[in-house]
């Protein structure tokens, strides 16, 4: 304890880190704030009805990275979910599109055009979510919430246009926010802010699960202590997951200038158990959305009912199912044995056993295969864990903690943190806050 404490003083010792934390630590502040900025002309005394329908499914998901602001009716309502929609068309783009592969090719200035390219795409997809969006909470909240139209005298179609043009520029100064994060601030600043909006919704979350488990008799305290200890243990999983990868022996031929020989320096390539992040979980989520549109919105029969009971058999089947395929299709698009294989050629490296070219190509895509179907399953297991736990009795809302995207992202994003405060501590000679002073997280392998 008293290490990291004394660990703890000496990020503030350092005068560039501690005002990178600081600077990241004020707009988290703005961010946050804006949340309950609600949309103008809307009355957030009627707003009752949107938020309870807001706590479940694919909509409670956007909920819960966004703040609460979803259900809100905020100005950042939409946050940075357009943004992200658009960086990975953008990078799936740049695996088939010629264009946007010499932009991959050209360095920092390919970088800049893609980062523009992807924002005027997220004002393309903010164009059509924003009118959605307006659409449904004029279905969700009484007509009288609207004061810009039944008090002021404003068109339906005036307070939607200005409303689009505020959720828009809303969403943008929030994609903003993110960037500066990233440039001055420390972390990534797009995954900082939906780590906020996550962690925003816990203490809500836990204190209505501790008042459930304190006004009931069945376990009480000692139940709610168990939940904790079983959640703590599925967070060390989740660690677990987000940092295993597969080390495939390297030889690099190396040459010495005194006495003209040559020496091996073996390397390792590392291909991570699970590559695809927490996409697959996204992916199949919002395609278990979709028997709901067809049916509209009845979940009372047909596949839609099968697919509304959260706790159900084949729901939880078909999703698991559908996170390992969606692992595998998310890999292969991500990772490219093919590009891996060429620059190991062209490096003057080799895999012992294995002939450079098409061969190592190949092995890699093997072992690829192989490393990905464990990985592909335990990820299937952490998404449906929150099923598991709403079983045992845990509430909707403090569930969602036990597995799927919100626990995958706090991982992520907590382990890309720390290993950048890690780098400026050992960079200054001072103790890392690990013991072996390296801390791995998602792009530190």
């Amino acid at each position: 304890m008293k290490k990291f404490f004394e660990t703890f003083k000496n990020i503030f010792k350092i005068e560039e880190l501690r005002k990178r934390i600081v600077y990241t630590l004020l707009l988290v502040l703005v961010y946050r704030l804006g949340c309950f900025v609600v949309i103008p002309g809307i009355d957030a005394s009627g707003l009752a009805a949107l938020q309870s329908s807001t706590q479940e499914g694919l909509v409670g998901l956007l909920n819960m990275f966004s703040g609460g602001a979803f259900g809100n009716a905020s100005i950042f309502a939409l946050g940075v979910m357009p943004y992200i929609s658009a960086s990975i068309v953008i990078q799936l783009l740049g695996m088939f599109v010629p264009y946007f592969k010499k932009l991959q090719m050209e360095g920092e200035s390919g970088r800049r055009k893609m980062n523009q390219i992807t924002r005027y795409l997220t004002i393309v997809i903010l164009a059509i979510q924003c009118p959605a969006y307006l659409a449904a909470i004029h279905n969700q909240i009484p007509g009288n919430a609207f004061v810009a139209v039944t008090q002021l005298g404003w068109s339906n179609f005036a307070f939607n246009f200005v409303s689009t043009v505020v959720l828009l520029a809303g969403s943008m100064f929030v994609m903003w926010l993110g960037e500066r994060i990233t440039d001055r601030g420390i972390g990534n600043g797009i995954s900082l802010i939906i780590m906020i909006g996550i962690v925003a919704r816990l203490p809500y979350a836990l204190a209505a699960e501790i008042g459930e488990k304190l006004t009931t008799t069945n376990g009480g305290l000692l139940l709610l202590i168990v939940e904790l200890l079983v959640l703590f243990f599925v967070f060390i999983a989740a660690i677990a997951l987000v940092q295993a990868v597969r080390k495939i022996p390297v030889q690099y031929a190396k040459r010495v200038v005194g006495n003209k020989q040559y020496g091996g320096v073996r390397d390792y390539l590392p291909l991570k158990i699970n590559a695809a992040g927490v996409m697959p979980i996204i992916f199949a989520q919002a395609l278990m959305l979709f028997p709901l549109l067809f049916s509209n919105w009845d979940a009372t029969r047909g596949l839609a009912a099968t697919l509304s009971n959260y706790t159900g058999f084949w729901y939880n089947f078909i999703f698991g199912l559908l996170v390992v395929i969606f692992t595998y299709f998310y890999t292969a698009v991500t990772v490219q044995p093919n590009l891996m294989a060429e620059q190991m050629k062209q490096n003057g490296g080799f895999i012992p056993g294995v002939k450079p070219g098409k061969k190592t190509m190949e092995y890699i895509d093997d072992i690829l295969s192989r490393v990905t179907l464990p990985g592909s399953i335990f990820l299937a297991f952490i998404a449906i864990m929150p099923a598991f736990a709403m079983l045992a009795g845990v509430n909707n809302q403090f569930a969602s903690f036990y597995g799927g995207t919100s626990l995958l992202i706090l991982v992520g994003v907590v382990l890309d943190t720390l290993q950048q405060i890690e780098g400026y501590l050992l960079l200054r000679h001072y103790d890392g806050l690990m013991k072996t002073g390296r801390l791995s997280g998602r792009s530190g392998m």
